[in-house]
């Protein structure tokens, strides 16, 4: 099977294996979903599957990527594996393979693919495509080693391998091909599509409600039954993102890609299970947006932080960064060997029938989080950038923190609080802890560049004189973006030069661990594997995401402008 097949079935398994079925009397703009038998965990309808094929095909992206040794390694793990035997058990099932040209072959233009199974692969497709081409793919010429069957008035054709029991079915019904790894899914789709009266996948709660909060159809659309996708094992072991907590709130969800010029964009809707009250702050996390400066790197705006997540950011972000668990070591202890005596004198004081007393530790609460605790923060906001020294050797990372609460912030207790957190780690006495005043902030006058500002109920802290200047810049600026509970963007273009950089810097202690002659060569996580994926992705410059929630729904409209 050729590398670029396995990997376009990698993809569509990814997406989620889904289309549907098709009337040779249907008009090609009308919807397929009263053709698609129920029951499916996955329904993705294309405008014009062809197209959307034959752009892959052409994307630099792909030869990139096909091309690089990350692929190559790719190409040994359990999930390329699985979907390589997939494809081996369709081509003894069919009596051929599903090479690029045979999906050339029948990619249509209107098209359905619903996915039943995600470990078998039992999906159903359908595609506008003229009897004249459906005629000439390989389906149709191969018919003969097929047993013939009819549903619907409509002859259809199904191959068995005894050894597997792997099936695969396909009926040219009109201007419609159909194609099926299951007998039953052809059958009830030519049955539909004659007119006969049976459960859809339009009957079934989760599709409706997913439809129902879904605004016009984009060039490609995507449905989920969350209450099947998300429990199945394969899911839950291949799902890169690990948030399967977070996903078993919601019962359904629908995604339309929507394809312009240089912008993609997909409009998601994810339907919860109960109703949830809609979270506070939304126009006030939006409106933090407006701080952000120009050419920032990554930013987050959120709506309703609490006063742990808030502390975190600025402790991990600001104050100490550098502090964490000690990393465990990977030398054995050493073994002191005596003369073989296992006591002293000294411990036949000491009692052997009641436990020890241990004294209790007293655990302080910063000034920082009683001041955080006892104020109503509304909205956050963060800020990250990166830049070189000027040797252009190291890479910095700048951040800024933006909390905006309820009242105005005491000015004197938030730089009291401040100091009192750094000063436990920078000095025992009290050098490099005092405030100096800016123009519009007040900065340590010591080697830590933290920055703090406070304008009413907006309290800005940063290790950055910088890009606080540019946040405060900004303050008398109209927000551009409606009320969300989350806004969020990336400059790709801006970072992925010095992710580069700094992932080659982290990754070096292990580049040549392992890499000896002869050796197979494995790529480094972060300088090697994570850094191709951004090179591949070189032509895309920035990606946000806006987040809005009420007492049902979930919306996300996630944007990818691409320079080229």
């Amino acid at each position: 099977m050729k590398l670029a097949t396995i990997l376009l079935l990698a993809a569509m398994v990814c997406v989620g294996l889904g289309w549907a079925a098709y009337q040779n009397t249907l008009s090609p703009e009308k919807s397929l979903s009263p053709y698609v038998p129920a029951g499916p965990l996955l329904y993705l309808e294309a405008k014009d599957f062809g197209v959307l094929l034959k752009d892959w095909n052409a994307f630099p992206q792909k030869r990139q990527w096909v091309a690089s040794d990350n692929y190559e390694v790719f190409s040994r793990s359990r999930l390329f594996l699985r979907v390589r035997g997939a494809g081996d058990q369709f081509a003894t099932a069919a009596g051929f393979p599903p090479s690029m040209d045979f999906l050339t072959q029948i990619g249509g233009t209107h098209s359905v693919l619903a996915l039943y199974d995600i470990g078998n692969l039992q999906f159903l497709y359908i595609t506008h495509l003229p009897s004249a081409k459906s005629m000439e793919s390989v389906l149709w010429q191969t018919r003969s080693k097929f047993e013939p069957r009819n549903a619907g008035g409509v002859d259809f054709y199904v191959r068995r391998d005894p050894e597997s029991q792997k099936e695969v079915a396909f009926a040219v019904s009109g201007e419609y091909l159909l194609l099926a790894t299951r007998e039953d899914l052809i059958a009830g789709a030519l049955q539909l599509m004659a007119g006969n009266k049976a459960n859809t996948v339009e009957s079934e709660a989760w599709w409706a409600q997913s439809v129902a909060a879904a605004g016009s159809i984009g060039d490609l659309r995507m449905v989920l039954n969350m209450e099947k996708v998300v429990p199945s094992p394969y899911f839950r072991t291949y799902w890169i993102q690990q948030n399967i907590t977070d996903l078993k709130q919601y019962s359904a969800a629908v995604s339309d890609l929507f394809r312009s010029g240089k912008q993609y964009r997909e409009e998601r809707a994810l339907i919860r299970k109960a109703e949830a009250e809609a979270p506070a702050g939304a126009s006030e996390a939006a409106d933090l947006v407006r701080l952000v400066p120009a050419g920032a790197g990554m930013y987050v705006a959120k709506a309703s932080p609490s006063s742990d997540a808030c502390l975190d950011l600025v402790q991990t972000k600001l104050l100490t960064p550098h502090l964490g668990p000690a990393p465990v070591s990977k030398i054995a202890p050493d073994v002191q060997l005596g003369s073989g005596e296992t006591g002293s004198g000294s411990d036949l004081e000491t009692r052997i029938d009641q436990a020890e007393v241990k004294q209790p530790t007293v655990q302080t609460v910063s000034a920082l989080k009683q001041l955080l605790d006892k104020t109503q923060i509304v909205a956050s906001l963060q800020v990250q950038s990166t830049d070189r020294d000027k040797a252009g050797v190291f890479v910095r990372i700048h951040s800024a923190i933006a909390l905006a609460a309820t009242a105005n912030w005491d000015e004197a207790s938030v730089r009291t609080a401040l100091i009192e957190l750094v000063r436990r780690v920078l000095t025992t006495v009290q050098l490099g802890v005092g405030w100096h005043q800016k123009s519009g902030y007040q900065q340590l006058d010591g080697l830590w560049p933290v920055v703090v500002s406070v304008h009413g109920k907006y309290m800005l802290v940063a290790d950055d004189p910088s890009m606080m200047e540019a946040m405060l810049a900004n303050l008398n600026r109209k927000s551009e973006v409606a009320a969300a509970v989350l806004v969020a963007g990336f400059n790709h273009q801006h970072e992925r030069d010095n992710f580069v950089r700094f992932s080659g810097v982290v990754d070096r202690p292990n580049k040549f661990q392992g890499n000896y002659p002869g050796a197979e060569h494995q790529p480094q996580f972060f300088s090697e594997n994570i850094a191709s994926l951004s090179s591949t992705l070189a032509g895309v410059s920035a990606e946000n995401v806006i987040v809005r929630a009420d007492t049902g729904k979930v919306t996300q409209t996630v944007t990818y402008e691409w320079t080229q």
